[in-house]
């Protein structure tokens, strides 16, 4: 289909009535969502609002993360205990 054809990116038979602003397709009145007070259409709302959902879920504790936390754990013990023997 050619972009500016007027006609719907989803369904060709109908007449488009706006764009999406993420993808710049021409959409019908059925493919026009608004959200944030703008068009998108289904692909791209749907991809906004995976955007907007944050980080997915947590993962269990790999050896790489255990490493980095007891490098941490020394790094704060070390400090103290330097902080501990220059004030004595």
């Amino acid at each position: 289909m050619i972009q500016g054809s007027g006609r719907c990116h989803y369904h060709p038979e109908r007449a488009g009535v706006g764009v999406c602003v993420e993808c710049r397709r021409v959409i019908c009145r059925e493919c026009t969502t608004q959200f944030e007070g703008i068009n998108r259409c289904a692909s791209c709302l749907g991809q906004r609002l995976k955007a907007l959902e944050g980080p997915g879920e947590r993962r269990d504790w790999t050896v790489g993360n255990v490493m980095l936390a007891v490098v941490g754990f020394g790094l704060v013990w070390g400090g103290v205990y330097l902080l501990a023997q220059a004030a004595s």
